[in-house]
């Protein structure tokens, strides 16, 4: 498919909706490496519901709104996600694009706004022993 004819056919289906053209071409873009990892973000929160959705999403890895987690495609992690799909927002992702823990706080993380470059005293107090 070409991306003209991929443009139509958004035309065709939803005429307004520029939200379904920029997934489209997302997909497109991404043609080049598959994708092997869902991106679940809890949106909703679960007080409200009963302990078995709850449990789903602990079985997720999901413990609070906003948080993100990646799991590899397979028949249990979907199975678990249609049970959620009211609360999470779920996107495909390839392999390269998965984050631990860790490197998703480093990206949140603002700079510091200035870098150190030494002291008037020529080294750093740590430095000198």
């Amino acid at each position: 498919m070409t991306m003209a004819s991929l443009f139509r056919i958004t035309n065709i289906l939803k005429p307004s909706s520029r939200s379904f053209a920029t997934a489209v071409q997302k997909q497109v873009a991404s043609k080049s490496e598959p994708n092997t990892h869902f991106k679940i973000t809890l949106r909703r929160s679960a007080i409200a519901l009963g302990e078995r959705k709850k449990e789903t999403l602990v079985a997720l890895g999901l413990h609070r709104r906003m948080q993100t987690v990646y799991h590899v495609h397979s028949p249990e992690a979907a199975g678990k996600i249609l049970k959620v799909k009211e609360l999470v927002e779920v996107e495909n992702v390839p392999a390269k694009a998965v984050r631990s823990q860790s490197e998703q706080r480093k990206e949140r993380k603002a700079s510091r706004g200035y870098q150190v470059q030494g002291t008037k005293l020529g080294g750093f107090a740590w430095e000198t022993s």
